[in-house]
């Protein structure tokens, strides 16, 4: 690869972002929590606006299913504040309960209950008024495709069907706050394409939802709001356009040619950074701005392209810059994320990593 400039890390800015000035539904200010050795959150701040998406992202054991815990006031942290809903959870935990709906990654039924009853106790607790109950669990079932297996005990359900079992206890008393903790585990891919329908539906209602997940092409598809974590801590926040603009401010194209020799002029062009051609050419420029300038260019020099294709950072790009920079590496060159590019001019799809739970 050719460089002609360079990307510096900014660790020190790695601040969290909270939300600008869109109301926070939730607010978490300097929590610290243990679990006897183990610091699993570790000063950690950050926001969740009003009737958006807010994902959280980061490997095993950043702390994600503790924050979740935190919000509800399922779990008292040591240290820091917590606001839910403008109340403090530790204080007021069953009136913040009743507003949420809660759907872990490894939900607690009652194997020796049917699926009926075990949202029957569910709307108990929640508060849903006896005449309410019937049609409110009908719904729901019926949302997730369970309603003719509400008689059977839970016991014999299959791991999806326990999982939408889940998620239609957690929607049964028409939450305010969803909280997903990796939401599609164990379903199949319908049942999974239908929860994230759901997610993208609640806040077209006016909810408000919070999700871990693991998958960052879900996340990516789903994420008004990003938050990545790591050792308990906020690493940064804020919408995927944002996070694009600091942390990706290049930009990447792919170029073909019927004689590729042609373009490695484009090496000395302004506002070019990197250049490579192996199979292709990548270019890599300080902004997608010079992709028109430079295609006009090369035209008007008579170079006659077979493949133009601009490639935009995938939330898969981003996360692994966040976590690079956050290491004290330097934010890696764009083209370093991205796979080997083929000579069809057809568009080849990222495959997406997982990044751990």
């Amino acid at each position: 690869m050719v460089r002609s400039g360079g990307c510096e890390a900014d660790t020190a800015n790695m601040i969290d972002q909270h939300g600008g000035a869109e109301a926070a539904v939730v607010t978490l200010d300097r929590v610290r929590h243990r679990f006897g050795e183990v610091i699993a959150l570790d000063g950690l701040s950050l926001s969740v606006p009003s009737q958006r998406i807010t994902v959280l992202l980061g490997p095993n054991g950043a702390g994600k299913t503790t924050a979740i815990r935190t919000i509800t006031g399922a779990l008292s942290p040591r240290e820091g504040h917590v606001s839910t809903f403008g109340l403090d959870p530790r204080v007021e935990g069953d009136h913040v309960r009743r507003r949420c709906g809660v759907v872990s990654a490894k939900p607690a039924l009652y194997d020796r209950l049917s699926g009926y009853d075990n949202l029957v106790y569910a709307a108990e607790l929640y508060g849903v008024g006896r005449a309410s109950q019937d049609p409110a669990i009908r719904a729901a079932a019926g949302r997730f495709g369970i309603d003719d297996a509400l008689s059977h005990q839970v016991g014999g359900y299959s791991t999806g069907m326990k999982t939408r079992l889940a998620l239609a206890r957690a929607v049964l008393h028409d939450p305010d706050l969803l909280l997903f903790d990796e939401p599609t585990s164990g379903l199949d891919p319908e049942s999974s394409q239908a929860v994230l329908d759901l997610i993208r539906d609640m806040t077209g209602a006016g909810k408000t939802v919070v999700m871990c997940t693991h998958l960052l092409a879900e996340a990516e598809g789903l994420a008004d709001h990003i938050v990545v974590m790591e050792a308990g801590r906020n690493l940064c926040a804020g919408t995927p356009d944002e996070l694009s603009r600091r942390f990706w401010p290049g930009a990447l194209l792919l170029l073909d040619a019927e004689s590729p020799d042609q373009l490695d002029r484009v090496a000395l062009w302004r506002g070019v950074t990197a250049y490579d051609r192996t199979d292709v050419a990548r270019v890599e420029l300080d902004g997608f701005g010079r992709v028109p300038d430079l295609v006009a260019t090369l035209v008007r020099d008579g170079v006659r392209l077979t493949r133009v294709e601009p490639k935009v950072p995938t939330l898969e790009d981003l996360y692994f810059a966040i976590r690079q920079q956050a290491r004290g590496d330097g934010l890696a060159p764009v083209a370093s994320h991205l796979p080997a590019a083929a000579p069809s001019p057809r568009t080849h799809e990222l495959t997406a990593r997982e990044a751990t739970a």
